[in-house]
């Protein structure tokens, strides 16, 4: 396939209107318990599917990022280490009012906190499972500039899944993160996880679109199979704005599921590919019945 950047996107892009109560009532609790999610704050595409059948991905830490990776809408800014002492409490309160049984909490990178926000983040996985004994959790963490005692932190409140994102192909991440990211260090993040924890699960997440070419997302997949990675998403890029980097091809339905193939015939245990997957994308009904066909966990 070649490449050419495009602005029209493709008939099999489609966002998804709200039609049901679901949307509706995720929305009001959000406002009421003043929580974000990364549906809203980056502008995901599945946003309407996602809360429509009762899920949602919990931005927490606050809505600035300190970090301004190039793809990400999410907005940039330096919090000055304030954190909402009653966000783990108010979090784990709409968990249990929505009766979710499969939580995924993300947060926005906080270079201006000491341990990276990985307390804070512990505390609202332990204080979700204390109000929701039953409830799956999965965490989608930052970097925390490599740091040890962070990961620890996280392994030790028990969410069933650990991701870190790559987001891209080693040749092109100084384009398209942050220039204190990097491939190697998410690498690494990657791997230390499996160190301190072998039996954690661990996930990642590529965009397509970008400029990369086969082999560098080949050579991507080898990289997160040689840190033991389980689970990888692969889906589109799609530019949240005319400030963020421009799409330089539309990946066709079909490719992406060759990457699944291919991606399955690399041991990963998981993989969800497609144009609006995103590292969250129905991660709980999919993780549920893939684990349930391998009786890895119970109905």
């Amino acid at each position: 396939m070649g490449v050419f950047r495009v602005n029209k996107k493709p008939k099999w892009i489609r966002a998804k209107l709200p039609t049901k109560k679901g949307y509706g009532k995720i929305r009001k609790l959000l406002k009421k318990q003043s929580l974000h999610t990364v549906c809203e704050e980056a502008s995901c595409p599945n946003q309407t599917e996602c809360w429509e059948s009762g899920t949602a991905t919990f931005l927490l830490m606050g809505s600035f990022c300190t970090r301004r990776c190039k793809f990400c809408d999410v907005q940039t800014r330096n919090p000055h280490k304030y954190l909402d002492p009653t966000e783990p409490e108010k979090l784990a309160q709409a968990v249990q009012e929505l009766g979710l049984k499969y939580v995924v909490l993300t947060s926005v990178t906080r270079d201006d906190l000491t341990d990276g926000g990985a307390e804070h983040l512990s505390s609202c996985i332990k204080k979700v499972r204390q109000y929701n004994p039953e409830v799956l959790v999965e965490v989608l963490i930052p970097d925390f500039q490599e740091s040890i005692d962070a990961l620890e932190k996280l392994i030790e409140s028990k969410p069933i899944i650990i991701g870190h994102n790559i987001e891209t192909t080693e040749k092109l991440t100084p384009m398209v993160r942050d220039k204190r990211s990097s491939f190697k260090r998410s690498i690494n993040v990657l791997k230390n996880i499996k160190k301190l924890k072998p039996d954690m699960l661990t996930k990642s997440s590529i965009m397509l679109g970008l400029g990369e070419t086969d082999e560098e997302v080949l050579a991507a997949l080898h990289e997160l199979r040689r840190v033991e990675v389980d689970i990888v998403t692969l889906g589109q890029y799609l530019q949240p704005s005319r400030k963020h980097l421009d799409v330089v091809e539309y990946i066709e339905p079909q490719k992406f599921k060759y990457w699944e193939k291919v991606a399955l015939g690399m041991d990963f245990l998981y993989v969800a590919s497609g144009p609006l997957v995103r590292s969250s994308y129905r991660a709980g009904e999919l993780f549920i019945e893939h684990y349930k066909k391998r009786g890895l966990i119970s109905e």
